[in-house]
């Protein structure tokens, strides 16, 4: 609360000096803040350009550690790892997803056997980028099916974990998958391995890039409302981050970003629990087109990520990870 009153009270007085400001500054960020996804493809010696994502592409394995090198010498704690599955891989049961020669399962094991723990590896646990009809689970009737999907999400997070992966991130939204997936990493000797949940996962409008970056988007013939959360709604957040923290949860996820900052600051001032932000392609891709079409300053993709921090984000994935050093100069 502020005491005092104009003119003896001057707030304007401590924005006077460049040095006065950094001096009583509330938020900053730094490399830790950030996680860094990569977009994976079969073959060798590409880099191939996404085009509804400026300056973001997809690598090879032979190119990854080009890709690791970068964002160990920015300091960066993480990589998220997101695979394009090529269409004759997918199918209506995502089986790819437990092939221990897919593309995941090989990055996470060149990754670890090269860098050991000095990054550590997240890899998203849903059906999406596998399935042929491009939804997050097993689909009966245009319905994505929870307790079915489950058990194939558990074989998927074991199989990670097997591989070397440090934090499993389910982002497919059923019910229960935490706790299920938390008992048998416990039970096969993995109860050191992380789980980020995404426990609010809305269904967007903003994620139609990521979709295009990991081949699902053509495949998707319907929306994802069953299963992902109403934007209309807010209470619904607590109650899913209250369920996943009972079940096991080490840290949770709010995707997407810059439209869901109240969500985010809702659940810091609720649950003393690390919260991490997602943003997404959408907001990535709005961002980077305006600067680059000259219709806003480069000054505001500092402005969206101190965004997040104000919020009350630990950490934020983000699409600019791989230059952050030159954003927050």
């Amino acid at each position: 609360m502020i005491t005092g009153k104009f003119p003896s009270l001057r707030l304007r007085r401590n924005r006077k000096n460049d040095w006065s400001r950094r001096l009583v500054e509330e938020n900053n960020l730094t490399s830790n803040d950030f996680i860094l996804p990569i977009f994976l493809i079969e073959g060798k010696n590409k880099k191939q350009a996404i085009q509804t994502m400026p300056d973001v592409y997809r690598y090879t394995l032979d190119k990854i550690f080009y890709v690791i090198d970068g964002a160990l010498k920015k300091g960066l704690p993480m990589v998220a790892l997101f695979p394009y599955t090529e269409k004759n891989k997918k199918n209506a049961l995502g089986t790819e997803s437990l092939n221990e020669d897919n593309l995941i399962c090989k990055a996470i094991q060149l990754i670890k056997k090269k860098y050991k723990n000095e990054i550590g590896i997240m890899c998203d646990v849903a059906l999406d980028p596998y399935t042929s009809h491009g939804h997050d689970g097993l689909l009966k009737s245009k319905y994505v099916l929870n307790d079915e999907t489950i058990e194939v999400l558990i074989n998927q997070s074991l199989l990670q974990a097997q591989m070397g992966c440090d934090v499993l991130a389910p982002s497919d939204m059923m019910d229960g998958r935490i706790g299920k997936i938390r008992k048998s990493l416990d039970k096969n000797g993995f109860a050191m391995t992380q789980i980020l949940s995404y426990a609010v996962k809305y269904a967007s409008g903003f994620y139609g890039p990521f979709r295009d970056a990991v081949g699902s988007k053509g495949l998707l013939k319907s929306d994802k409302k069953n299963y992902q959360m109403d934007f209309r709604n807010k209470s619904e957040a607590l109650r899913e981050v209250s369920m996943d923290i009972k079940e096991g949860a080490d840290m949770v996820m709010v995707k997407p970003g810059l439209p869901y900052l109240d969500i985010i600051s809702l659940i810091k001032e609720n649950f003393k629990i690390p919260v991490m932000a997602y943003q997404v392609s959408g907001e990535y891709s709005l961002i980077s087109n305006g600067v680059k079409k000259g219709f806003v300053s480069k000054d505001i993709i500092l402005e969206s990520l101190i965004a997040f921090k104000r919020a009350g984000a630990n950490a934020i994935i983000s699409y600019y990870a791989d230059r952050i050093d030159k954003i927050i100069k």
